[in-house]
């Protein structure tokens, strides 16, 4: 029941940031206006987004996990329905920092929880893989559920019924926060599965791990945020949108907001399989089938135009959306590798500041690199530099060869020699 509530934390944390991305898309179909113009305001929620997560991480190691999990849901509906409180938007930006410091809370804080209550079942990896699919389909929900309230209920409805959610949410898991193991006892149950995740890396591959890290974060944290907050608009400026006629929602927003929340949901599956892979094939390796192909996808969409590359271009940004989706696993487990379980609320915070940085540079990005007339081209070329980055930084900063079996004997003070019938699960690169 934990991690079902750890689960549920992550896709809310997704969901509510995007909740207004989704509604500029419905504003520009429906009352025009300027793509970046309407979504700049969002970048209050982002910078909070960022602003929140060293604190979250703070305060997750020295007061309670648990609690600040609560927290989280509680400041997302509370965002949520201050946002939409008002008719006239003037209480919008209170609301949307509010969701950004309640999504902050998730990443230094869900991701190690998530890691010592669901790794225990079947490895690190795994568990992160499951909780990564939660929260990418709450990246998929946002656009078709928020575009769907937005033109039902106007575009207040689509915060005030999911910030009721969140709140009722945060009261049920108020009676879980009582007895929650420490971090610690956490880590080792189970076999040791957590422990051996954050022990197994000697120091100085530790410290090439966090290089590795880092570049991740800064690239990475671009790549994502661009794709997630912009997908809907992304298709609605293919030929296939169509030209926004038609009730209620217009076929540009529809099929917008509709098509960027069946590629999220697709594609979310794919942390299952690469969480499994980093557990038994190692990172270094996984990096370079990943980030690789994105920058040839971010070359080729850059390129495409016109009705003829419609389905290309669509098939292009589902192709792109599934291996950015695949990559994050492979992040959380080197993180969780990296990280002593005492103080990995922190480093996770510290990671994902980085991240989350970026991500609230994304959006001014987004608006000042779109042109209404070549669409997302430039922004394009920009994030296939940056996935040739994550490339070249795994090359330098990962090791080659992967012997989980003997780090694993390292990590429990055993001679480190290979174990014939031994598997890598449980470990990661």
């Amino acid at each position: 029941m934990r991690f079902l509530f750890v689960n549920l934390a992550h896709a809310y944390a997704h969901f509510f940031l995007l909740i207004y991305p989704a509604v500029v898309v419905v504003l520009g179909v429906r009352e025009g206006g300027d793509y970046g113009d309407l979504l700049l305001p969002s970048t209050v929620g982002f910078v909070c987004f960022a602003a929140g997560t060293l604190p979250a991480g703070w305060l997750g190691d020295r007061w309670s996990r648990p609690a600040m999990l609560a927290l989280q849901f509680l400041l997302l509906g509370a965002g949520a329905l201050l946002a939409g409180a008002r008719e006239d938007a003037s209480l919008l930006l209170p609301g949307l920092a509010l969701i950004g410091l309640g999504a902050a809370i998730y990443h230094p804080v869900g991701l190690p929880l998530a890691a010592e209550t669901g790794g225990r079942r079947g490895g690190v990896g795994r568990a992160l893989g499951v909780n990564g699919v939660w929260g990418n389909m709450g990246v998929a929900a946002a656009p078709l559920l928020s575009g769907w309230l937005a033109a039902r209920f106007g575009w207040q409805g689509a915060f005030l019924a999911p910030g009721a959610l969140a709140l009722a949410t945060g009261l049920a898991f108020l009676p879980l926060c009582r007895g929650w193991p420490s971090p610690a006892s956490a880590a080792g149950a189970g076999g040791g599965s957590a422990g051996e995740a954050s022990g197994a890396a000697a120091r100085g591959e530790r410290l090439r791990i966090v290089g590795f890290l880092l570049a991740a974060a800064l690239f990475g944290g671009l790549i994502f945020s661009a794709v997630t907050v912009a997908l809907p608009q992304m298709l609605a400026e293919t030929p296939l949108a169509g030209d926004g006629a038609g009730p209620p929602l217009g076929i540009a927003a529809l099929g917008a907001t509709g098509g960027a929340s069946l590629i999220f949901a697709l594609s979310a599956f794919a942390q299952l399989p690469s969480g499994r892979a980093v557990d038994r094939l190692g990172a270094r390796r996984l990096i370079l089938l990943l980030a690789g192909p994105q920058a040839a996808l971010f070359a080729g969409l850059a390129l495409v135009s016109g009705d003829a590359g419609a389905w290309l271009a669509v098939a292009l940004l589902a192709a792109l959306v599934l291996l950015v989706f695949a990559e994050i696993p492979v992040h959380d487990s080197l993180a969780v590798r990296a990280a002593d379980p005492r103080w990995r609320a922190r480093f996770f915070a510290a990671k994902y500041l980085l991240s989350l940085g970026v991500s609230s540079l994304a959006v001014p990005l987004i608006a000042w690199l779109h042109d209404p007339a070549s669409g997302f081209r430039q922004l394009f070329v920009l994030l296939a530099l940056a996935a040739l980055a994550i490339v070249a930084a795994g090359l330098v900063f990962l090791p080659g060869r992967s012997r989980p079996a003997a780090l694993a004997s390292v990590a429990q003070n055993k001679r480190p020699r290979s174990i014939p019938g031994q598997s890598g699960a449980g470990t990661s690169r």
